[in-house]
């Protein structure tokens, strides 16, 4: 049966999620930091992007296929990492890298996930990022990129935009601590949500298991935005990007660049693609919207960009396809579908945002994603 009518759209989605799930679950996944000015500056910069009605066409079957770093794909669009994906929903990074690999778009596990690379291996296919948090230790980067590769994961993500926990105010009044731990407070806050506590129940308390399993013994309990990966990663230099380049023999990403200059750099580095991201806030509540950033990034360089932070359905990724980007991710809207739905959400959130962005590109006149900057409306 089809979920369309009960959830038409991902604001949808996000309002059964936050009934779904404990309040400090949902204040980790929605929250920015700071005044969270990040999350409205995103959303204002995309609505400003406008893309020019087309008419007398005649009957268009837009064509949603793109090639990108050497892989064909269906949809222009993927699963960006997310931290502590089995908080949100148990199991999270086995039932999105299942999705990613019977879907065709790629699925980007984060450092700081539930679930390793060596436990996603079964169900990966061939649609395998990793986003690295940079490790200190060599001996550590060595072991993590081998146990990734050996996995199945074929492309490295560096994220660069982390040089130290955010404060992240809403997550911080919401209770969690790290590891996570269910305090007396916490614990009524599950026992309103069944549906995840017997999930969460089956698999057990979410942990960083790729970092536990380098972590010193008795860390203690941290900050909720300061967690165990802290204690092992270290803010990368040029130097360390080299290092990780000379690493790594398939492609490897840049995320978190939102500067021409440094886009520039990275092509002079050997990067294979440049990551428009602000982290969705998270991290810095002064930044640029992403889909501002992304022109003079696309001025700045030939290598493929990706884009993520703000975006909230399929007309909104052909806005940023419309301004240069070669590829879309998207973390929290899988997540807002995993809370909804289960297991079956991020299937229903991939048929909405395929069936949407088919819908505007009839609109526009647009049969396949190379028309799109044609549609532009051009700002005053």
């Amino acid at each position: 049966m089809s979920l369309e009518p009960q959830y038409p759209a991902l604001s949808d989605l996000k309002a059964r999620a936050r009934r779904r799930i404990p309040h400090f679950v949902w204040e980790y996944l929605d929250s920015a930091t700071g005044a969270e000015t990040v999350t409205s500056r995103n959303r204002t910069a995309f609505d400003q992007v406008l893309l020019q009605p087309s008419i007398l066409h005649g009957e268009i079957t837009p064509d949603l296929s793109t090639r990108f770093l050497g892989r064909d794909y269906p949809a222009p669009f993927g699963i960006a990492p997310l931290g502590m994906s089995g908080l949100i929903w148990p199991g999270a990074e086995r039932i999105l890298a299942r999705h990613g690999a019977a879907a065709g778009v790629p699925y980007c596990l984060s450092t700081v996930a539930t679930q390793t690379p060596d436990d996603l291996a079964d169900v990966i296919g061939n649609q395998g990022w990793f986003q690295m948090y940079p490790p200190r230790d060599p001996a550590i980067r060595t072991d993590m990129l081998r146990r990734a590769k050996d996995a199945g994961f074929h492309t490295l993500v560096l994220t660069v935009d982390v040089p130290a926990p955010s404060r992240r105010e809403r997550q911080t009044r919401g209770g969690l601590v790290q590891p996570p731990r269910l305090t007396p407070r916490l614990a009524l806050q599950v026992a309103r949500c069944p549906a995840w506590a017997v999930q969460t129940l089956r698999s057990g308390m979410p942990r960083m298991r790729l970092m536990d399993s380098y972590a010193p013994k008795n860390t203690g309990t941290l900050p909720s935005t300061a967690h165990v990966g802290y204690l092992l990663r270290t803010s990368p230099d040029w130097a360390y990007l080299a290092e990780l380049r000379a690493a790594w023999d398939g492609p490897l990403i840049v995320k978190g660049v939102l500067q021409a200059e440094d886009a520039t750099r990275l092509g002079d580095e050997g990067i294979d693609a440049i990551w428009v991201s602000n982290h969705a806030g998270r991290q810095f509540d002064a930044a640029p919207a992403t889909i501002d950033a992304l022109p003079a990034i696309r001025a700045a360089t030939p290598l493929p960009i990706l884009l993520d932070s703000g975006v909230e359905g399929g007309l909104d990724i052909l806005r940023a396809l419309a301004l240069g980007a070669d590829f879309v991710m998207m973390g929290r809207p899988w997540h807002y579908a995993l809370g909804a739905l289960g297991a079956d959400g991020p299937t229903h959130l991939h048929d909405l945002l395929v069936k949407d962005m088919i819908a505007n590109m009839a609109q526009i006149g647009a049969a396949g994603l190379a028309d799109l900057p044609g549609r532009l409306v051009p700002r005053l």
